[in-house]
């Protein structure tokens, strides 16, 4: 029988409410921030594309010439971002989660 000492109790009771604490914390404080941050990254990336690839939806842009450059760099990117484009009604569908 293995005997546990007072000493080794209080370190893993320490250790749980760490993991405890820091969950909460993440749950809390951390998460929304990733989000927030995701979606701004998200719109700054559609932003970027769509002023670089309009002629993509039929929208003439003079500058298609010089960033057809970039297309090979950006190709992953590109297809999920179109698709991303073709699959909402419209902007506000995608921004459903503003409050006006």
């Amino acid at each position: 029988m293995t005997v546990v000492t007072i000493h080794e109790q209080f370190a893993r009771f320490r250790e749980r409410a760490a993991e405890v604490v820091h969950g909460l914390y993440h749950g809390m404080i951390e998460h929304p921030a990733f989000e927030q941050i995701e979606d701004e990254a998200m719109d700054q990336e559609d932003a970027f594309f769509f002023a670089c690839f309009a002629d993509a939806f039929g929208i003439p842009s003079p500058v298609s010439y010089y960033t057809a450059e970039l297309l090979p760099y950006l190709a992953e990117d590109f297809e999920a971002w179109e698709r991303r484009m073709w699959d909402r009604d419209s902007v506000l569908d995608w921004k459903g989660h503003f409050h006006f």
